[in-house]
């Protein structure tokens, strides 16, 4: 821990979330109260239902074991409720305490505006069949429009009763006003993602999306080129929106979260930031004495993304904002 997390985390809880989380208490005995309520009623009740299944014709028959594997994942679902609402009122209590210090806003329930299309557009974020959005950041930060919420998409693999669902993203996705005006749509992937002669050949020297034909952007650094791509229909334009010297804050912004991908959109004057993680900025729970560990944790990663996307938007040529962003005050 570092001094200056140890500082942001001491102001926010002397702001005011130190008081609001031990004002928690109650609500927290009341929904383990409810949860173990329901756990005991759902017994009485499955019990001798259950038994009258298994003493029956249907005990030889598949029915029985669907029928006790859904009543007691009912139940278990049925009981648990009070605690997931115990732990999301935290965790919004929480996250807004955090946004409030950067002066900003925060929602748990997200609607995906038209940076969610845009990254579907461009490829930002592969196809998918089941959709969830959570944990809305917004606002304005350091002077530029900013919005981040977290996504997870879904495929269903498989057929007939073997289908599942599986994670093919999830992340933060990021949108910010840049730093100086543009014209271009450029795109920053990782390198090799779109290949010649149906993915066997070399590099691809252009990609068509959205409408428009994104031409290859060859950069003088070779390490930019042995870790990104860039494609865009201005190539002036792209070398002085993504220099070489983005690379560092993009592996940065990668490394913070152990991220396996990150890819950037630039439109319409915006900057689009899609990063694959895990689930962040869980900050809420039962246990009273884990509060602050998990409200630093909020912190630090909140800090580290807005502070690493403020670091790849830039002003000027040469110069970058600050990467660490302290909160603008106290509660």
């Amino acid at each position: 821990m570092t001094a200056t997390v140890q500082t942001d985390i001491d102001a926010l809880m002397a702001g005011g979330l130190d008081d609001w989380l031990a004002g928690q208490g109650a609500m927290r005995a009341e929904a383990r109260e409810k949860a173990t309520s329901r756990w005991v009623w759902s017994a009485a009740i499955l019990m001798p239902v259950l038994a009258f299944i298994w003493f029956s014709p249907a005990a030889k028959t598949s029915l029985a074991p669907l029928l006790t594997m859904a009543g007691i994942g009912g139940a278990a679902w049925w009981g648990y409720l009070p605690i997931a609402a115990a732990k999301q009122a935290i965790k919004i209590g929480i996250n807004s305490a955090i946004a409030a210090a950067y002066g900003l806003a925060y929602e748990h329930e997200v609607e995906p505006g038209p940076e969610f299309a845009a990254a579907r557009t461009f490829g930002l974020v592969p196809g998918f069949d089941r959709s969830s959005f959570e944990d809305r950041w917004h606002g304005t930060l350091e002077g530029h429009a900013f919005e981040l919420y977290e996504c997870h998409l879904e495929e269903r693999r498989g057929s007939g009763k073997h289908q599942r669902w599986v994670t093919v993203f999830r992340g933060p996705l990021i949108r910010m006003a840049f730093g100086r005006p543009f014209r271009s749509t450029t795109l920053l992937e990782r390198a090799g993602k779109h290949r010649k002669w149906l993915g066997l050949g070399g590099a691809s020297d252009h990609v068509a999306m959205g409408g428009k034909r994104l031409e290859r952007v060859d950069q003088v650094h070779p390490a930019f080129g042995e870790t990104f791509a860039l494609f865009s229909d201005d190539q002036v334009e792209a070398r002085v929106l993504v220099h070489p010297a983005y690379v560092e804050h993009l592996l940065r912004l990668e490394s913070a979260f152990g991220a396996r991908e990150l890819r950037a959109l630039f439109a319409g004057g915006e900057v689009i930031v899609a990063l694959e993680a895990d689930d962040l900025f869980e900050s809420g729970g039962m246990d009273a004495e884990k509060d602050r560990e998990k409200a630093e944790r909020a912190a630090r990663q909140f800090g580290a993304l807005a502070g690493l996307a403020l670091a790849i938007n830039q002003n000027e040529r040469g110069r970058v904002l600050r990467a660490d962003p302290q909160p603008a005050g106290r509660l």
